[in-house]
């Protein structure tokens, strides 16, 4: 890892944790125990780092979402373990970071985009996938139940339907996933979803 790539770590470790506007330039300069001329060597404005740690998060989500895959023995349960890689995730990241994130159009450009792109060819991949091995429904319409995947994914994080203080993020993501991945099975598919609930702690 280099320099800059453990900064940027740090960086979005206390934005998770805390949020993006919780602390200001000198509290992460702090926080970070470097010089002030080295974070502007580094980062042109607030608005650069903050796009420069999205950038740095969306590379790190893409190779941890490699690994998970490759770890499953089936279709059935690279959905699952996605779902139950989501929710971890939700329980790790403070919600004030989702609504902080909208502040920073750029940077929240890149994280929807990548949200966007990655959920239709992902999920398309492994429905496909699963459709041939006979674990999700032959009549699915593949463009229509990723875009459906993805509008429930841009619900849930809008503050205006779940708000933060009111729903726990994480139980909101289990409640509309797992059961709507249940729907798409077949009973062969079913019975590897049922196996796969009964050994994972959600």
């Amino acid at each position: 890892m280099t320099f800059l790539e453990t900064i940027l770590d740090e960086i979005l470790q206390i934005f998770k944790r805390e949020g993006i506007e919780a602390n200001t330039e000198a509290d992460i300069i702090r926080k970070l125990d470097i010089r002030s001329t080295t974070f502007h060597e580094l980062f042109s404005s607030r608005e650069n780092m903050v796009l420069q740690v999205i950038r740095y998060d969306v590379e790190q989500q893409k190779r941890e979402q490699s690994e998970l895959l490759a770890k499953a023995s089936n279709p059935v349960e690279q959905i699952m373990m996605l779902l139950v890689n989501g929710i971890q995730k939700m329980k790790q990241i403070n919600p004030v970071f989702i609504a902080d994130l909208q502040k920073y159009p750029e940077a929240w450009q890149v994280s929807i985009n990548y949200v966007t792109n990655n959920n239709q060819e992902v999920n398309a991949d492994i429905l496909n996938q699963g459709i041939i091995e006979g674990y999700f429904r032959k009549d699915l319409n593949l463009q229509l139940v990723t875009k459906i995947i993805l509008e429930q994914f841009f619900m849930m994080i809008n503050p205006a339907v779940f708000p933060p203080g009111k729903y726990d993020l994480a139980e909101v993501f289990r409640s509309i996933y797992l059961y709507y991945v249940r729907g798409i099975c077949t009973d062969a598919g079913g019975k590897q979803a049922e196996e796969f609930f009964a050994r994972t702690n959600l």
